[in-house]
């Protein structure tokens, strides 16, 4: 797309045409996007980068990066960038909505369903919940890998993306995922830079210097007393000790001439030339000012400050303004997309006694066979909270929806003008190599946890771990090697997971 001016893109007909080309593009993704953030990455990959062309694999590296790094939903916001960066800002709202509005609309139908079942579910539930699970978490697995494909490029980026899958799974911190992210940046900054290069060829050179001197001390050492044994030894050979003494010392001379002159490193010169600033095409390049970036961050920071001032200060305050609030605190924290979000709201909705435990899994579960962004969850959450009160279910759905996406968005849409002024700089090149390939590290983290609370029956309370029960090894297995080696799409394989978990059922309850 070429640039337009500002009263171009207000004309009607372009913007109607600009509307048509985003639903053409957009309208199924809300229907078809099942697996996750990591799926869905790949998904974005395949349709607008190798499909469509509407952005390269360079800005597309980049915008995964940005999506990775900042707090809201990460693949929400992928989406979100492509279609701002190729249609502009009415067109990647629209392309918002198709893409998070039906799965919306599901978890909504499900809140209500869910608060009118008994304590109780049935086992075959259960199995078929636990089946979702188990495939799902194969299908992140191979998007995992897929995506580690692209972000490995040399060794470093490798060493980045085991120390960021080791480093999530080891600790869990609402600060430590976007640390993780920032420091994997700086290492590639300091690595192509060269900055460590300098002090690290000082030492080695101060090393070797004082390794010389000893040596050369030792040898002198040695001559001196092999000149007096042949000065002991007989008077009469003075002349041939002479000799040989100043045959020995030019020779000392000449090994010490030698070392000093040798390279203590050898420096390529095709290494220290800098990189060139990255140009960027015409068609690639946001309109809009870094500015308008600055401005909208500091309105969304603003709305979060009087937000979270009132829901302190207030002594008597509206079950459903709580729930606002701490959705828009989730919305505003969470760092490293969906996989996170599970956690964070079920402290800040569980813990309130809003929603049972139970229920939560069950929404847990369910979310991951669902198309769409996970944060969709928090709209069968705000619902089953509005229920549970005595309020509307649908206010209760849309202040979850508003209170979890709104944060993440604002800030994606101020955070791409900020973007568009520097991303052609080598060094902001550089940080995206680390970025990319310790989000890329975090995906793996999202495999560990869920397989970790997968296993949903009624004697598990707060899940259990799918290792604890073969069948469900074998389900995520089976989903992993159907996508990657029969190439089955993650809806089928989702499906497959959930009749594999219903043969369990009829199996264990057969005998």
């Amino acid at each position: 797309m070429g640039i337009r001016t500002r009263w171009q893109l207000l004309d009607p007909a372009v913007l109607r045409d600009k509307a048509w080309r985003t639903l053409k593009a957009n309208w199924h993704l809300g229907f078809t996007a099942f697996g996750g953030p990591p799926v869905h990455f790949k998904i974005l990959h395949d349709k607008f980068v190798n499909k469509l062309g509407w952005i390269d694999e360079q800005l597309y590296q980049e915008l995964f990066s940005v999506s990775q790094a900042f707090s809201g939903p990460a693949s929400t916001k992928m989406l979100y960038g492509i279609n701002l960066i190729y249609e502009g800002t009415l067109s990647a709202v629209l392309a918002f909505l198709l893409w998070s509005l039906p799965g919306a609309l599901g978890m909504l139908g499900l809140s209500i369903g869910v608060s009118n079942i008994g304590e109780n579910l049935p086992a075959a539930v259960y199995a078929l919940l636990s089946g979702l699970n188990a495939s799902t978490v194969g299908i992140i697995a191979l998007a995992a890998v897929q995506l580690s494909r692209k972000a490995i490029t040399d060794k470093l980026t490798r060493l980045l993306v085991y120390l960021g899958a080791c480093a999530g799974m080891l600790y869990n911190a609402l600060w430590y995922f976007p640390l993780l992210i920032f420091l994997a940046g700086v290492a590639t900054v300091v690595y192509d830079g060269r900055w460590l290069h300098g002090p690290v060829r000082a030492v080695a050179r101060l090393v070797k210097r004082r390794r010389g001197q000893r040596e050369a001390e030792a040898e002198v050492d040695g001559v001196e007393m092999q000149t007096g044994r042949e000065q002991a030894h007989d008077a009469s050979g003075d002349g041939q000790s002479i000799h040989v003494q100043s045959r020995d010392s030019n020779h000392s001379s000449t090994r010490g001439q030698a070392q000093s002159q040798l390279p203590v490193a050898e420096i390529p010169v095709s290494e220290r030339q800098e990189e060139e600033a990255r140009v960027i095409p015409a068609d690639r390049r946001l309109n809009m000012s870094w500015k308008a970036g600055l401005l909208t961050i500091g309105l969304f920071l603003l709305s979060f400050i009087v937000i979270m001032v009132l829901r302190g200060v207030l002594e008597t305050k509206s079950l459903l303004y709580s729930l606002f609030a701490n959705l828009y605190l989730a919305g505003t924290i969470i760092f490293g997309g969906g996989p996170v979000v599970i956690p964070l709201l079920r402290e800040y909705v569980v813990a309130e006694g809003w929603v049972s435990p139970r229920d939560f899994l069950i929404g847990l579960a369910i979310i991951q066979g669902f198309p769409g962004p996970n944060f969709n969850f928090a709209v069968y959450l705000g619902g089953l909270t509005a229920i549970n009160a005595g309020y509307s279910v649908a206010a209760g759905a849309v202040i979850g929806y508003v209170g979890i996406f709104a944060p993440g968005m604002i800030l994606c849409h101020g955070i791409m003008g900020v973007w568009s002024a520097i991303r052609g700089k080598p060094l902001v090149k550089s940080a995206l190599r680390g970025l990319n390939a310790a989000a890329v590290g975090l995906i793996y983290t999202a495999v560990y946890r869920l397989w970790q609370i997968g296993y949903v029956d009624e004697g598990f309370g707060q899940g259990a771990s799918l290792g604890n029960d073969p069948w469900w090894v074998v389900v995520t297995a089976t989903s992993y090697v159907g996508g990657s080696w029969f190439g089955l799409s993650p809806p089928a394989a989702i499906v497959l997971g959930a009749v594999m978990g219903l043969i369990r059922y009829g199996i264990v309850s057969k005998g």
